[in-house]
């Protein structure tokens, strides 16, 4: 009891004595000081975050319980992507740093050698809207297109997220984990957003992710 006591007061001082963050109000505004959970959850992600601001690297921060895709640098918002809903597996494996294995593909357009005017090789509006990212360790996040679903495929990507999340609830009854199992994330945004994220990424490009008290 004493311990978690500690853990607690430990994590409401590093919340809130950041420099940067602090100042600006910067630092989780929707997190909950009754929680404990909630601060430690704030405390683990705010560690990881110091050491990546800490070197000069773009990285993104998943914010599940803020439901927006922050993508930073040193500790400063460079875009804010909004998440239209999320669906997740093996929640209590989503802790350390992440990494991108490969950006997703992109198919190039073709250059028409005959033309006198110049012409752009790839271009956001190349980038896909749906598309499948790993990481390192072993975890994969599911990008789908919120504009592009159409009824057929609402009806299709509602049926998988009810899958997974069927399957989520039956390991908690369960009371058990599987352990060769990688964490999966579906992320819905709009296909606007979808594209802005795919073009936004590189290879090696670091994740943290921030996990809601209940998922």
């Amino acid at each position: 009891m004493l311990a978690m006591l500690v853990s607690i007061v430990l994590s409401v001082l590093l919340l809130f004595s950041v420099p940067g963050w602090a100042a600006e109000g910067e630092v989780f505004p929707d997190l909950d000081i009754n929680d404990p959970v909630a601060l430690q959850e704030g405390s683990r992600v705010l560690e990881e975050e110091l050491k990546l601001a800490a070197r000069p690297q773009t990285y993104l921060l998943i914010d599940l319980v803020s439901g927006v895709i922050q993508i930073k640098a040193r500790g400063v918002d460079l875009h804010r992507l909004p998440i239209a809903a999320w669906t997740v597996t093996e929640l209590p494996r989503l802790t350390g740093t992440f990494r991108l294995t490969a950006r997703p593909p992109v198919v190039r357009r073709k250059i028409d050698p005959s033309a006198t005017t110049e012409q752009e090789p790839i271009s956001l509006f190349d980038m896909p809207t749906e598309y499948r990212l790993s990481f390192t360790p072993a975890m994969t996040m599911d990008i789908e297109s919120a504009d592009s679903q159409g009824t057929m495929g609402w009806i299709h990507a509602t049926s998988r997220k009810a899958w997974k999340q069927l399957r989520v609830w039956k390991q908690r009854l369960a009371g058990v984990q599987s352990p060769g199992e990688a964490s999966t994330i579906s992320l819905t945004l709009s296909s606007e957003q979808a594209q802005s994220l795919a073009w936004s990424t590189v290879d090696g490009m670091p994740v943290v992710i921030r996990r809601p008290s209940e998922p």
